[in-house]
This record gives structure tokens, sequence and C-alpha cells, in this order.
């Protein structure tokens, strides 16, 4: 039934994403951005595990961007556990903060883990969700302040 559940929240998640964003805006150029990014998720105690450009689909599709990325990282121990205990919950990891160009800028956005809490309601989960909520905020906002 909770697989049910995730599945048909998966459906209805762009309506609720919007309001469960985190978001940041740099004024490092993208690759600075893309190189403090890094930084802040190995300070925080997480290795980036993959770099995956987004930019290739968004071009065929007429946009203008070669700047545009999705981060994944975690730890693998960390990120065992939690799957081996939830397996429906794989689909939501490893963590991911994706960071793009735009003008003299860069942005980064990461979801939240509120639209999964509802589904999720015990208290090891919840902990859990804090964290990782917690972790990003921070990373987010180490690249944020970077200069």
């Amino acid at each position: 039934m909770k697989n049910i559940l995730v599945a048909l929240m998966m459906l209805v998640s762009p309506v609720l994403l919007a309001q469960d964003l985190f978001m940041v805006r740099s004024q490092l150029p993208f690759p600075e951005a893309m190189s403090a990014l890094q930084q802040s998720i190995g300070k925080s105690g997480y290795k980036v595990s993959r770099v995956q450009r987004v930019d290739i689909g968004l071009t065929k599709s007429g946009y203008k961007t070669d700047k545009y990325r999705v981060v994944f990282f975690g730890d693998a121990d960390e990120l065992r556990a939690v799957s081996d205990r939830h397996p429906e919950l794989i689909p939501y990891l490893p963590l991911k903060i994706s960071i793009f160009a735009e003008n003299d800028e860069t942005l980064l956005l990461a979801s939240s883990f509120k639209h999964l809490r509802p589904f999720y309601p015990g208290p090891d989960l919840q902990l859990q969700f804090d964290r990782w909520e917690s972790t990003i905020r921070d990373i987010l906002e180490r690249v944020r302040v970077a200069e």
C-alpha cells in the first residue's frame, strides 16, 4: 500500500514541489559555483557520487544553455542502510542538487522531503529527513555566500 501511495505522490508532486524547494542564488559564475558546491558537499561529510549533465536534452528541446547539472551525493553506508530498510525510497536517493547558470549568476535547487513525510511517520525516518534537509540547507548556504 505504501508503494502505491508513494507512486501516486510522484504523479502529483509537481504541484507540491514549488513550495517544497530549497533555492539559493549565487553571485558566482557557473564554474566557480560548481566547484563551491562540490567543496561544500565535502565539508558536510558527504561525497559527490555523480555529476549528470542535463543540458544535452534541453538543447535538443530548443533551450539555449550549456550550464545545467544535477549533482548527486551522499554517504554510501547511510544510503545503503536507509534503502535496505525502505527500498521504496531508492528513487529519491542519493541526495541531489540541481545547479544552472542564469545570466551572470548561478541558481541551486534541491527538493525537501516534505512530500514524503506523511508516508513515513516513524521517528527514525523523520529524523533522517530532518538531517538531510538541514545538510542540504547548509550546503546551499555555503555556496550562496562563497566568493
